[in-house]
């Protein structure tokens, strides 16, 4: 039994006898447990934060300005400054937390913020923070079209998708239990209304709202049945409930 698989059955053992506590197996139960939200600012980090809170979550946001940050987010969460390229601020942001959430992505205009450094060298600064922290679980915002090299999205985007794919490999090679959360095309508006896809295989893809996007991955936090498991997600179109466990029980570890 390789690594991966041993930490995977070694963590369903821990949430089954959560289980007896009262959490079930594919259910999560924050238990105030904290999460550290990367990228909080941005449209789907804001629905982490609001959501992770409605669950009764404890949120620190790791923000580049926290003056900026409180302006978006409030005064009810927990922030720590610094960025994704700077190791020393990420293994600091990263004590005593539970749970890591990422959502960063590039910006524009500024080479040394571009796909190569946040998308791959911030996720890899993460990650590798994360392993040396005992993080339980670090769910990453990745995008569903990442192993189509020709993507017209590379084209205009430095190559965005390839550095998104190196970026989740980097999380897969760092011993993490990890969940790597593929959106399609991101849209904003409410979400808890519509029925979702999941799937795997990097085939298919569609539009989601991005709350759904944080609803999917507040759902994996402390769910056995989603460790290191890689997968697509978009709304049917049609409404809906989603049953987490089954749905991510139904799909394959990587």
């Amino acid at each position: 039994m390789n690594k991966r698989r041993l930490l995977t059955a070694f963590y369903t053992v821990i949430l089954v006898g959560l289980g007896a506590c009262g959490a079930m197996p594919g259910q999560t139960d924050s238990g105030g447990s904290l999460v550290v939200v990367a990228g909080a600012t941005g449209g789907t980090g804001r629905a982490l934060v609001t959501n992770l809170q409605k669950q009764g979550y404890r949120v620190r946001a790791f923000v580049r300005d926290t003056d900026k940050a409180r302006v978006v987010l409030g005064d009810q969460v927990e922030y720590a400054e610094g960025d994704v390229r700077d190791m020393q601020t990420v293994q600091a942001a990263l004590q005593g937390a539970t749970y890591l959430i990422s959502s960063i992505g590039a910006g524009r205009g500024d080479p040394e913020n571009g796909p190569e450094q946040v998308d791959f060298g911030g996720v890899k600064n993460l990650a590798t923070a994360a392993a040396a922290n005992g993080i339980e679980q670090f769910v990453l915002v990745s995008s569903s079209g990442v192993t189509h090299e020709d993507h017209v999205l590379n084209k205009m985007m430095n190559n965005l998708l390839v550095w998104k794919f190196r970026g989740e490999e980097a999380l897969r090679a760092s011993g993490v239990p990890y969940t790597v959360v593929r959106p399609g095309g991101l849209v904003n508006g409410a979400g808890g209304s519509e029925a979702l896809v999941f799937a795997q295989g990097d085939t298919t893809s569609g539009r989601i709202n991005r709350e759904d996007v944080a609803l999917v991955c507040i759902a994996a936090l402390g769910n056995a049945e989603a460790l290191n498991k890689t997968f697509e997600t978009y709304s049917s179109g049609e409404p809906g409930n989603n049953d987490w466990a089954e749905m991510y029980g139904a799909l394959d570890a990587d």
